[in-house]
């Protein structure tokens, strides 16, 4: 495993664990499995864990994991304050003292405010005492380093950085989002002034993978015998600006690949020739989506039930796998569950949107999918379908 330095020049793997997507059964994470993968990951060189107060069970996981095989001091835990539930600054002890109880600890690594989305929201926690609440914790040592993790434009990213004196932060990045999001140049900012930065959704929610288009899976495959996922970490980990590229594995083949990846990756190993064969990837992959959606769920739960991650993804498949395999995704998404779904029951309240980390017009997004998507065909199927399953 190789290691970049963060602010205060200790060693962090660069590939970092992240912790959202955990395998699992009957709704509850798959505790084997995931000690499995996580010891992988560690004996490999991995000592950064991402979790959040809002990933269903991941904290209590990793904490019991940790605990139960003795290397708690040996890892670096990043978790992050969900301060959107803070009311006031008596909710952030109890709300913290919740999350060292998960992780069986007195003390986080890294603490995060969790999906800042501008100044305004910073002041509003300023006022609340959020800047005297941080260091009291930095000064018992109960959290280490403070950051914070962005979906946003460009231009607000970099005002955050200003806003206080961060010791890192955390940006969704990847050859897609070279020149959207944080980007490139917001990466290069953070640098500058002294950040380590870490990269969450280097694959995109797994769509630089499993959703690129034919076109693109042949230009990787004629280049060499890479994944796509190899390509997407290469990019990275080629930009000395980047300090850990976290990765969501849940799959002891996965562990290994990208273990594999980070022991031969280097800063500048991408020449002129692999940059361009990227940027076209790139354009063959734009050329079929409809909604650049990531299916993190941040949207979720719909007061109405609509499945808008799901909904997206069939939506996005119709136009890059054609008609039948997009219409069968949506009709499998909508139709056999004990509740409705389909993006027609979306009454346009905007919920969804105040939590998109990408910004995105899901409301309008939706009334496209459902034109397209909820068409006679679709309606014909799901008029036979429920009077099987009534029958």
């Amino acid at each position: 495993m190789q290691y970049r330095l963060d602010k205060y020049g200790n060693e962090l793997s660069i590939l970092g664990f992240g912790c959202m997507r955990f395998q699992r059964k009957q709704g509850k994470i798959d505790m084997a499995l995931a000690e499995k993968q996580i010891l992988q990951a560690f004996h490999g060189g991995v000592n950064y864990y991402d979790t959040a107060y809002i990933y269903p069970g991941s904290e209590a996981a990793i904490g019991e994991i940790f605990e139960k095989n003795n290397i708690r001091q040996q890892v670096r835990i990043a978790t992050k304050l969900p301060h959107y539930l803070i009311k006031n600054k008596e909710g952030l002890d109890k709300l913290f003292n919740e999350e060292l109880k998960r992780l069986r600890t007195d003390y986080v690594d890294y603490y995060l405010m969790h999906m800042l989305t501008d100044t305004a929201t910073w002041n509003r926690l300023k006022k609340m005492g959020i800047e005297q609440w941080l260091e009291e914790k930095k000064a018992s040592g109960a959290i280490r380093q403070v950051g914070f993790s962005y979906h946003g434009n460009t231009e607000t990213f970099c005002n955050l950085v200003d806003a206080y004196d961060w010791d890192f932060c955390q940006i969704q990045y990847n050859y897609m989002d070279e020149h959207t999001q944080a980007g490139r140049r917001g990466l290069k900012y953070a640098n500058e002034k002294g950040l380590p930065v870490i990269i969450m959704e280097p694959l995109r929610g797994g769509r630089l993978v499993n959703q690129l288009p034919e076109q693109a899976k042949t230009m990787f495959s004629k280049h060499s015998d890479a994944t796509p996922a190899q390509w997407a970490f290469r990019w990275l980990w080629d930009q000395p600006e980047v300090t850990v590229v976290l990765s969501g594995m849940n799959t002891e083949q996965m562990v290994k690949e990208n273990l594999d990846t980070a022991d031969a990756a280097s800063v500048g190993m991408l020449g002129d020739e692999e940059q361009q064969l990227l940027a076209d990837v790139v354009k063959a992959f734009n050329a079929t989506v409809k909604v650049g959606c990531t299916g993190c769920g941040y949207c979720m739960p719909c007061p109405k039930g609509v499945d808008i991650p799901g909904t997206f993804n069939a939506y996005n498949m119709y136009y890059r796998e054609g008609w039948f395999q997009g219409l069968r995704e949506y009709f499998m998404c909508t139709t056999f569950r004990k509740n409705v779904s389909a993006a027609s029951q979306c009454i346009g309240c905007g919920k969804c949107e105040k939590h998109c980390p990408q910004g995105l017009p899901i409301r309008k997004h939706l009334q496209d999918a459902q034109k397209t998507l909820e068409n006679p065909i679709y309606k014909v199927a799901t008029t036979v379908a429920k009077k099987f399953i009534k029958f």
